[in-house]
């Protein structure tokens, strides 16, 4: 068991130090587990630490998945299998530039619903999430001879609230449910984030941070005197938004950073030791001041790259580890091949609006509701009225757009709204819609996309949608056709041959490409401006042309032998339905 003594922790009586690493298996094809896992521990590192996304585990309300990607038990198993200690860090919210900070949508469904704090219908939901998860984990403990040493109550809190009777709940609910090894909180080291987030004296806190660790240290030292030093995130990289050029952290100035923190006697966790993928719709969104997307890479700039190769930092830190610890000689598995299998044309196209009976059905509702009222997670949704005429050069406002539309009229694009951008006042501006709708009227129909939600700060109440309404003009406009479209099953779609140049219309366009060895791989998609990949119809995730990534990462175990089939659903139109999958990634 896992105990403290004085500024040291104890494993089984023995001394320890914790160097540990941030590998979220979540984000790691299950099959790539292993691979990632050795490579920490041959990094010198003796733990690995993952968080627990609650929308992962519970995507309905009562229905839990725990399989495949979402198969924690056997991750612990492996990594204990390899002689590795696991950190959990299962609290409601992770963070984790996850969708909604790994906490489920649903939640949304409900006006009143209060987020991290002591209000009673939200934990009764956790109650009913850590009865299932947290039994799945009581066999794991250490102190019932598995590999899990340590425990988060919540994660960084601090930065959110300072309902000490919330913490004190979840604290409660955990020991309750028979977690009975180190428990502690993790915060960035200003005042406000140690006053609101922390359980001193009684649990143990960590603190957050990527540099100066004098600094840090010193400031949880104010709160914590005679206690282990631990940063519980270690920021070696940084993750990236749309629109934003690819981030990078010097090799050597990290190898700095940890050598004085392992020079000051501090235990240490990466974060990230390997990124991995955000798959699906999973990516979260920042918003202190502007909403900022996530892109599907979280390569991170860390120690393994996305697709799980060793890096200069990786070199670098391990020259450092070894200074403090031996580091166990470990043999590798040989480098996961990349391969380039060239262009893939894709020859089909079944347009949206062509295929809504196919992927939904249509709910008639006099406003335009947000998309978890209708009981739908993620994805797109389309809100189509119809509108009387004769109108001339009036406004299109939504209120609130969350969190990008495309506005068609009778089917005829008639531009983007995007909720950093648009102003729902009556006024106006150069970059509004304005409409023309003929004596005859006319039939509106909005797209709109749910970029992700939040994941930090005071805005993650965050419902996906068409928010409030819509107007032209100063009218609201009522009654409202609503097809939920959460992509997670393309297979009854219909395709026609692929037109080299197509109106800008949503289109699912289709390509099968065979290969005779499975490899990883990388998806360029030049010509292309913004959609969603699907690789034998697994949800890859977003691609945008504004960069900073230009390649979807395919790991080779979603590939096959034989026919692989590829679907892009394009936003906007492509130059020409011609892909690349080349054996590089590409991050600006």
């Amino acid at each position: 068991m896992l105990s403290i003594s004085g500024e040291n922790f104890v494993f089984n009586g023995k001394p320890i130090r914790i160097l540990s690493g941030a590998l979220h298996y979540f984000r790691i094809v299950p099959e790539y587990w292993r691979d990632r896992l050795l490579k920490l521990k041959a990094c010198g590192l003796n733990t690995v630490e993952t968080y627990v996304p609650w929308n992962l585990h519970e995507p309905k309300e009562g229905q839990f998945n725990f399989e495949g990607i979402a198969d924690i038990e056997q991750f612990i198993h492996l990594a204990g299998e390899l002689g590795l200690h696991v950190i959990i860090r299962p609290s409601p919210y992770i963070c984790a530039e996850w969708e909604f900070g790994g906490l489920p949508a649903w939640l949304l469904k409900e006006d009143n619903m209060r987020l991290r704090c002591a209000h009673r219908p939200y934990l009764n939901k956790v109650d009913a999430y850590y009865d299932v998860l947290l039994a799945k984990l009581v066999p794991l403990l250490c102190t019932n001879g598995g590999p899990i040493i340590a425990m988060q109550i919540e994660n960084e809190y601090g930065s959110y609230g300072n309902d000490k009777n919330y913490l004190m709940y979840v604290k409660r609910a955990m020991i309750g449910r028979g977690i009975d090894v180190l428990l502690f909180t993790s915060d960035g080291y200003t005042d406000s984030n140690m006053q609101g987030g922390t359980l001193l004296p009684d649990v143990l806190a960590t603190t957050n941070f990527g540099s100066r660790p004098d600094e840090a240290f010193g400031k949880l030292l104010d709160y914590q005197p005679s206690k282990p030093f631990v940063c519980m995130e270690f920021w070696n990289g940084w993750f990236d938004h749309w629109g934003k050029k690819h981030h990078v952290r010097e090799s050597e100035d990290v190898a700095q950073v940890l050598n004085r923190m392992l020079q000051m006697g501090a235990s240490v966790n990466f974060y990230m030791f390997h990124g991995g993928t955000n798959f699906g719709f999973y990516n979260g969104a920042n918003d202190l001041g502007k909403y900022e997307p996530t892109v599907t890479s979280y390569d991170y700039d860390v120690l393994l790259s996305e697709s799980g190769d060793i890096t200069d930092k990786y070199i670098a830190i391990r020259e450092v580890i070894s200074k403090y610890t031996e580091v166990e000689a470990i043999e590798l598995p040989l480098p996961l091949p990349k391969k380039h299998y060239g262009e893939v044309r894709l020859k089909e196209q079944a347009r949206l609006f062509d295929s809504l009976a196919l992927l939904t059905n249509p709910i008639h509702s006099v406003c335009p509701e947000p998309m978890e009222r209708l009981g739908q997670n993620y994805g797109f949704i389309l809100y189509t009225t119809s509108v009387q005429g004769p109108l001339s050069q009036t406004k299109l406002a939504i209120q609130e757009v969350r969190d990008r539309a495309l506005v068609y009229l009778d089917g005829v694009f008639q531009g983007v709204i995007e909720r950093n951008t648009h102003d729902v006042t009556p006024n106006i501006l150069d970059h509004d819609i304005v409409l023309d709708i003929p004596p005859g009227g006319a039939t509106l129909s909005i797209l709109v996309e749910n970029q992700g939600r939040i994941n930090y700060g005071y805005n993650m109440k965050d419902p996906k949608g068409i928010t409030e309404g819509v107007r032209l003009g100063l009218q609201f406009l009522y009654n409202w056709t609503i097809h939920t479209l959460p992509l997670h099953d393309l297979a009854a779609l219909k395709y026609n041959d692929a037109q080299a140049t197509s109106p800008i219309t949503p289109t699912f366009y289709r390509g099968v490409f065979l290969i005779d060895e499975a490899g990883d791989t990388f998806l360029k998609l030049d010509g292309w401006i913004k959609g969603v990949a699907f690789i034998n119809g697994f949800n890859l995730g977003r691609y945008w042309d504004i960069g900073p990534q230009k390649t979807l990462y395919i790991p080779a175990p979603l590939l096959r032998e034989g026919e692989n089939e590829l679907v892009l659903f394009e936003l906007q139109g492509m130059k020409n339905p011609v892909v690349l999958l080349q054996d590089y990634a590409e991050l600006e």
